[in-house]
């Protein structure tokens, strides 16, 4: 029985799956977006986003740490150097899954991994969204600007009609 055994073994003896998930996740770190399929996508994003979440702290120890995962130096050289000044202010969250259909050959559900702050399709349009959109107002300050607002009106109403009153007597 598998009591409260949470990790999808993906069909692997565990050197074998730890192997895999080291080298899909240099290249993810590398090239920003790949296609896998679904399992595989969901376990390494598990497997990714603590050593991306290690890299927004670039120390010699976090280096380590995350080398002993990746064991490749040029995706730690990406990782804390170009990805991980990207996401220093991202609290969490690092990947999107993004499902793509089934494969030809085996019909197996397939997706695209990628990191979220290097899709330029998406920031461009968070990025115009948030210069057009204005800013919000809670209802207290809404509130009090309504009634400055109307209070500044009221008196020049009254004003043209006692002018008016004035010039038809």
């Amino acid at each position: 029985m598998r009591h409260g055994d949470k990790v999808n073994n993906l069909g692997r003896k565990k050197a074998h799956r730890v192997a895999m998930l080291e080298n899909m996740a240099s290249s993810l770190i590398e090239h920003k977006r790949i296609f896998t399929t679904v399992a595989k996508a969901k376990a390494l994003r598990v497997f990714v986003e603590p050593l991306i979440n290690r890299s927004k702290n670039n120390t010699t120890h976090n280096r380590r740490v995350v080398f002993s995962y990746l064991q490749s130096k040029e995706a730690i050289k990406e990782l804390f150097g170009v990805v991980g000044a990207k996401v220093a202010d991202r609290p969490g969250g690092y990947t999107r899954i993004i499902k793509t259909g089934f494969r030809a050959g085996d019909a197996a559900e397939m997706a695209m991994i990628e990191l979220v702050d290097f899709n330029e399709t998406y920031t461009q349009n968070k990025n115009t969204a948030k210069a057009t959109e204005p800013k919000k107002r809670t209802r207290r300050s809404g509130a009090a600007k309504k009634a400055t607002a109307k209070e500044v009106v009221e008196p020049k109403v009254e004003e043209t009609n006692d002018t008016t009153e004035a010039a038809a007597e």
